[in-house]
C-alpha cells in the first residue's frame, strides 16, 4: 500500500498506538524504496523526520531569516528542503502541532504539490520522490487534538496495530537479543497487559517497552525486576493498576 502510495505520490498518515512501529516503518521503506523504486544511487530515498509539539511555528517547517554580522540569511527548515529535494518528510505525532501551522501542509497533499513560501514570495513545486507522510496515535484524540477535516482527507491511512504474539517473539528476540524462551514470555505478558486498559490502564504495554524488558534480561538483569522497570513502573503511576501488572508479571515469571 505504502509503495503504491509513493508511486502514485498520495500522501499518507500512518495511525496506531504508541510503540508499535510507525516511525520504524517509515524508516524501512525509505531504505526499501531506494532498492525497489527510486533507483537512486546514494543509501537511499531521504527521510527528513519532524517531532511535532504545540509550539511548532510555520516559520519551523518551512524556514526563517537568521541575522548574521550585519545582513539577514535564509535558513530552509525541514519540510522545505523535504520539497526540493525529493525526501520523504515525516511529521512524528502531527496532532501535537497547532492547527494553523499543518494547514500550510494542504497544497502539498493534493494535486498541486506545491509549498508557499510567504516569507520569500516563493512558490515551490515538490521535486519526484516527495511524500508527505504523517502519524498518530487515535487513543490520545480529543477535541483539541484531532486532524481538521480538510487535512484528513487529503490523506490515506494506513492502521497499525501491535503484532501478533509469535511475530512479536520474533521481534523482541531479535531487536533484544534475549533468548527466544524469554521473549516468548514477553510477548505473552504483553497481551495479558493489553487486556487490562478496561481496568483503568490508559495504554497497553508498547513492543518497544518489551524489547527494553528483553534487553535488561539478555544483560542478567532478573525478568521480574526488568519488567518492573521497562513495563510496569513505564506504563503507570497509579499504585493499584501497578500491582495488577505485577501480578501478571509474577504469573508469567515465577522466578
Amino acid at each position: 500500500m505504502f509503495e503504491t502510495a509513493y508511486e502514485q505520490k498520495v500522501p499518507v498518515v500512518l495511525k496506531g498506538p504508541t510503540g508499535c512501529g510507525k516511525t520504524r516503518f517509515v524508516e524501512y521503506m525509505s531504505w526499501h524504496l531506494h532498492r525497489h523504486i527510486g533507483n537512486r544511487e546514494e543509501e537511499g530515498v531521504p527521510l527528513i523526520t519532524v517531532a511535532c509539539h504545540e509550539d511548532l511555528t510555520a516559520s519551523d517547517l518551512v524556514g526563517r531569516y537568521l541575522l548574521e554580522d550585519d545582513q539577514t540569511r535564509w535558513i530552509d527548515g525541514p519540510l522545505t528542503r523535504a520539497v526540493k529535494f525529493g525526501a520523504l518528510c515525516y511529521l512524528d505525532e502531527v496532532v501535537e502541532a497547532r492547527k494553523d501551522t499543518t494547514v500550510l501542509i494542504h497544497p502539498l497533499a493534493d494535486y498541486r504539490r506545491l509549498l508557499p513560501v510567504e516569507k520569500r514570495g516563493e512558490l515551490l513545486e515538490a521535486a519526484d520522490g516527495f511524500l508527505l507522510v504523517l502519524s498518530y496515535n487515535p487513543g490520545y484524540q480529543s477535541a483539541l487534538k484531532d486532524l481538521k477535516h480538510s487535512t484528513r482527507q487529503r490523506f490515506i491511512a494506513i492502521e497499525f496495530g501491535y503484532p501478533e504474539r509469535d511475530q512479536e517473539t520474533e521481534i523482541i528476540t531479535k531487536e533484544s537479543g534475549c533468548a527466544a524462551d524469554t521473549a516468548a514470555a514477553l510477548a505473552k505478558l504483553g497481551d495479558k497487559v493489553r487486556n487490562l486498559r478496561e481496568h483503568g490502564l490508559e495504554e497497553g504495554v508498547s513492543t518497544r517497552l518489551l524489547v527494553y524488558a528483553g534487553k535488561l534480561i539478555a544483560r542478567d538483569i532478573p525478568p521480574r525486576r526488568a519488567c518492573e522497570t521497562a513495563v510496569v513502573w513505564a506504563l503507570t503511576d497509579d499504585l493499584e493498576v501497578q500491582r495488577s501488572i505485577e501480578e501478571v508479571v509474577t504469573s508469567i515469571f515465577e522466578d
